[in-house]
């Protein structure tokens, strides 16, 4: 049996195809189907029994265990998901990618692979919708052509894998390492871990699996050892994407670790029971022999589907244990400010922008409430009787600017990274409100920041307000809570649409009308015995900084319901 170079660049090639279309397909029917992902991952998990059949149907019709996972991860770190629930979505999510298992044993099995006549029908419904001017039509298009793709690279990953019959020197190879028991086991799990890490698809490991198997390079006893570290492999996603976020979205990529960590550990104990048992489970419901060469691709899939459906039963009591133990294990960081130093944003490239603007919708609103804090700090600088307190809130102050300018940063980078990929009109639209949000509320910490350089240089030449100049700035400091009270209620609206700008438009009249106010009073008691110009001029800049934040506020308000 000759098998080279050339051979080997085939079957990376035929995966290469594989993969591609696995991916095309999860992200045309993400894009064609995003806002309604959206709504049930978030309306379907009151439960965790709920999450579970959440997690399998997304799963299930995506074709990325992948994706759902991270999905999942980004919707925890974004407060849209609780552990508790993102537990019963990520084992839902185990039982859904046994689908892939059953799809690809079904094309092995029931279908010539060595023909093209199955892949040309379905590219030839598949191009024509991908020229189509309705979004959705063409990103069912891209579904089609890459269930397509995908079935191409099975066919070429069969045929370029050489079939070894019982070619001796394989098998012998295989035998010196499958005869030690439960470290055999250990082994190959270990190799199907590893396989999965590279090629950063369970159901692209899966595909070799099965066809390694389909062409008698490997035993059953084997290939189930390799497709229970698959399970583990497939982690790894979860824990990358959880890296960029906060602490809950750790946990919840731990609990989805410890998920199938245990569940392997405690498969790969009984692994030489549980097999005899399904194969005669399988004999007496007239399927052939799991251990026949032509009975193993389904033994395969039968097993991974038997397994995840066990270890969910098994686990789904333990729910609050394996939140228990992510949450010790993975620690919450303490500090002032730790939940405010950056956004939470998780890049995934797994997601598709119409299901990232969830997370982005909430990390605007979060982004929303840390500007508003620094009209908090403002208020407590006025109100502050010593050097030592003053010296605190101006570089509080000074700090928070620093912050929501990275906040910005974050966004803009965030949303430049979507709008690179395809993206639907209305998802355009959205993308361009946060980052005309962003923009606004990064100029509000610049105000704020100016605001403390006054004052410190005001403290600085031993300038004091008079007690009314002083009452007048909190009592303008108290208007511009009250706008971003309502602009945050409606960055935190679950819908745009459904926002007024009414409010808003009241309360930054009453801010203008204020500062026209405190403006006349001021010029009319320049000159006046103990009047001090250079405090009124300070106070006339303060005043006016804080008409200017109403501005800003006012201006994210009508980025929310649509007029810039």
């Amino acid at each position: 049996m000759d098998f080279g170079i050339s051979n080997i660049l085939t079957i990376l090639g035929s995966l290469a195809f594989f993969i591609y279309g696995m991916k095309m397909m999860s992200e045309g029917i993400q894009r064609a189907a995003g806002t309604q992902l959206r709504q049930i991952l978030r309306n379907m998990t009151k439960n965790r029994y709920l999450g579970v059949l959440t997690g399998f149907l997304i799963t299930a019709l995506v074709q990325s265990s992948s994706a759902t996972t991270v999905m999942t991860v980004s919707f925890v770190n974004a407060g849209l998901l609780t552990l508790v629930e993102s537990a019963g979505i990520m084992m839902g999510a185990n039982i859904g990618t046994t689908i892939t298992g059953w799809l690809i044993s079904f094309m092995h099995v029931k279908v010539n692979l060595a023909s093209l006549a199955y892949a040309v029908p379905i590219f030839a419904l598949g191009v024509p919708m991908l020229f189509s001017k309705a979004g959705k039509l063409k990103y069912w298009g891209e579904f089609l052509v890459g269930f397509g793709i995908l079935f191409l690279g099975l066919s070429f990953l069969k045929q370029s894998v050489p079939d070894i019959k019982d070619n001796p020197y394989v098998l012998e190879f295989l035998k010196d390492f499958a005869d030690h028991g439960i470290w055999s086991r250990l082994l190959f799990v270990l190799v199907g871990t590893i396989l999965t890490i590279v090629v950063q698809s369970s159901s692209a490991a899966m595909a070799i699996t099965l066809t390694m198997c389909s062409q008698g390079w490997l035993p059953l006893d084997v290939a189930v050892a390799m497709i229970l570290g698959e399970n583990i492999g497939t982690t790894i996603t979860a824990e990358i994407a959880s890296l960029a976020g906060n602490t809950a979205a750790k946990r919840s990529a731990r609990i989805h670790s410890l998920f199938n960590v245990i569940g392997v550990t405690w498969m790969v104990l009984i692994l030489p029971f549980f097999l005899p048992m399904l194969a005669k489970v399988t004999q007496v419901m007239g399927f052939a022999d799991i251990y026949s060469k032509d009975g193993i691709e389904f033994g395969l899939a039968a097993f991974h589907t038997s397994f995840n459906l066990l270890n969910v039963l098994i686990m789904l009591a333990f729910v609050p244990w394996l939140v228990n133990i992510a949450t010790k294990t993975v620690k919450q960081k303490t500090g002032d400010d730790d939940d405010v130093m950056r956004l939470r944003l998780i890049s995934a490239g797994t997601i598709t922008p119409e299901l990232a603007t969830a997370e982005l919708h909430k990390e605007t609103a979060h982004y929303g409430k840390v500007v508003s804090r620094m009209n908090s700090f403002f208020g407590k600088l006025l109100n502050a009787t010593n050097d030592r307190e003053r010296r605190k809130w101006i570089d509080k102050l000074v700090r928070y600017e620093e912050i929501t300018d990275n906040m910005e940063i974050e966004i803009t980078e965030y949303v430049t990274d979507l709008a690179d990929k395809e993206i639907t009109p209305k998802t355009s639209m959205r993308l361009r409100t946060y980052m005309n949000i962003a923009n606004d509320l990064e100029r509000i910490g610049d105000i704020y920041f100016q605001i403390a350089k006054n004052v410190e240089s005001k403290n600085e030449k031993r300038i004091y307000f008079l007690p009314e100049q002083r009452m007048q700035l909190l009592k303008m400091v108290d208007l511009v809570s009250d706008a971003f009270t309502v602009m945050n209620n409606n960055l935190v609206s679950g819908s745009y649409d459904d926002v007024s700008k009414e409010e808003a438009l009241v309360i930054e009249e009453r801010i203008n009308n204020l500062r026209d106010e405190l403006r006349n009073e001021n010029l009319d008691k320049l000159g006046t015995e103990n009047y001090n110009v250079e405090g009124a001029m300070i106070y006339n800049t303060l005043f006016s900084f804080l008409e200017r934040v109403g501005d800003h506020i006012m201006n994210v308000t009508e980025s929310v319901v649509g007029e810039i």
